[in-house]
């Protein structure tokens, strides 16, 4: 159902320096900062396509990245090919609607697609604090659910909120990758959103704003001049024409690269 068998852990391996021994902190810091976390297929007029084939094609030929579903998709059918068995899950981001795939694995939240937020994973305990990059992330228990919350300058900031025992099929988060790629209200529909994260850096393009973020210090952020340079510096980089769509999207000139 979910086409694990179409796993190419060799090409998974070599994109994140990781390997069958690799423990599950170890995949999921080097998942995450290997693969970018981007929406450009959806400014390309595209819906990210939710074939493991495909995304693998994506993220570990062609070097992208991709959103929640395509991240988590690539990330789970790997793990199980590794032995673990995996609850896939949906969460409801702040008050929003359930769009947001993560999962649970031996216990632990997995959530490699939620762009500069977990590098690592979080103990499925009530009252778990864990130091996300130098960005202390908890998670605690409402009711029936997980909710997972993040601290800031102003106290503990709710990120997303799941329950576990909620069973998903693939043409459930196919019904949410389209509305996340097509819906108006969706942040991921009309917006350029790149997000980077590493220990102690967290980086966000957001349309043509660039806020580079330290771990304790104030976020900087800066108007970007040259598109195809930035995405670059993003671990990202695009063909004359699909960077010439995008700056066209967003209201800017970019011409050919030299």
């Amino acid at each position: 159902m979910w086409q694990t068998e179409l796993v190419d852990l060799d090409a998974y391996f070599a994109r994140t320096g990781t390997s069958a021994s690799s423990s599950l902190t170890e995949l999921h810091e080097a998942h995450v900062r290997a693969i970018p976390f981007e929406n450009i297929d959806v400014l390309l007029g595209q819906v990210p396509s939710l074939d493991l084939g495909d995304i693998q094609d994506k993220m570990l030929r062609r070097r992208r990245g991709g959103y929640c579903f395509e991240h988590q998709l690539l990330f789970t059918a790997v793990l199980e090919r590794l032995g673990h068995t995996v609850n896939r899950q949906m969460s409801r981001v702040k008050t929003g609607p359930r769009t947001h795939f993560m999962s649970i694995v031996d216990d632990q939240l997995m959530d490699v697609g939620f762009g500069a937020g977990m590098l690592h994973p979080m103990p499925l305990v009530d009252g778990a604090i864990v130091d996300q990059a130098g960005w202390p992330h908890r998670l605690r228990r409402e009711d029936s659910r997980w909710v997972l919350e993040k601290q800031t300058a102003d106290g503990w900031e709710r990120q997303h909120a799941f329950e576990t025992d909620v069973e998903q099929r693939p043409v459930d988060y196919m019904a949410s990758n389209y509305y996340v790629a097509t819906h108006e209200r969706s942040p991921f529909s009309r917006q350029l959103v790149v997000m980077r994260l590493e220990p102690g850096l967290s980086r966000r393009l957001v349309g043509m704003t660039l806020t580079v973020e330290h771990a304790g210090e104030k976020p900087e952020n800066s108007q970007v001049d040259d598109l195809g340079k930035t995405l670059e510096s993003l671990d990202i980089t695009l063909t004359d024409r699909e960077l010439s769509h995008i700056s066209s999207t967003l209201g800017t000139t970019e011409g050919p690269r030299s």
